[in-house]
């Protein structure tokens, strides 16, 4: 096979000029080039477009850490690691229940976002700049009633900013961070009461196996099945799924 390649490449060479003088279609070619800038405007046209483009690359994980999706994410992966089940509800499952979870939760706000910024910006009632303003203070008062004051003034600290007087001075590179750790708080605490009851029936099917002399039996083989069943009968996702929805009320 490899002594019949250079052929191969020479009968295409070959083949090309005749393709041309019977006008069959040719290939087309590809090229990518770096060109001198004929002014500064040019350059400066490009770093803008590029800047653009940075900034959509990173815009849907920046809107994601700024709504509910964080903590709800989180919860669901610490359930499945204490039902100690692996892979199990896969991962595209869980980020697709956790932004489902995340637009329900998001809808008031969204709706408000919507009728204040987004329907009169379309209709051309307000300017770019007017619907962003408007845009952002739904969102604004959802991280602001999700954060911790104690993050807040962590993050003041941090800054050296002097001490806000009302919510409307606190810039969005403090409300971010604070919101965040707040949620990964949260999530946490909420993580930690999931895995009490399994840890639980942990414990018991391990004193019960050392107990009957069982030791070389893993017991999270004989844990598991009843962890499952614990957890259907609970119906555990309607009680987490409904303890995340309260939790952002």
């Amino acid at each position: 096979m490899a002594a019949c390649l250079p052929w191969l490449a020479a009968l295409l060479l070959c083949s090309a000029p005749a393709a041309a003088q019977t006008g069959a279609p040719a290939i087309p070619r590809l090229s990518v080039a770096v060109e001198p800038a004929g002014s500064p405007e040019e350059v400066s046209s490009a770093v803008q477009l590029l800047l653009l483009l940075t900034v959509l690359s990173v815009a849907p994980a920046i809107l994601l850490m700024c709504t509910s999706f964080t903590r709800i994410v989180i919860v669901l992966s610490l359930t499945r690691s204490a039902l100690g089940t692996q892979q199990v509800p896969p991962n595209p499952v869980l980020l697709g229940l956790a932004l489902f979870l995340t637009f329900f939760t998001m809808g008031p706000t969204l709706e408000r976002v919507n009728t204040e910024a987004v329907r009169p910006y379309l209709d051309r009632k307000i300017t770019f700049d007017q619907a962003v303003e408007a845009g952002s203070r739904p969102v604004r008062e959802f991280m602001l009633r999700q954060a911790r004051e104690q993050d807040i003034a962590l993050f003041v600290r941090l800054a050296r900013l002097p001490q806000p007087k009302t919510p409307d001075d606190i810039p969005m590179n403090v409300l971010a961070p604070a919101f965040l750790i707040s949620e990964l708080k949260t999530a946490f605490t909420i993580g930690f009461v999931i895995f009490i009851p399994f840890l639980v029936i942990d414990m018991v099917v391990s004193i019960t196996l050392m107990s009957m002399g069982m030791m070389m039996l893993p017991p999270v083989i004989v844990s598991l099945p009843f962890k499952i069943l614990l957890f259907v009968l609970v119906d555990g996702w309607q009680l987490i799924v409904q303890s995340l929805s309260l939790s952002f009320r």
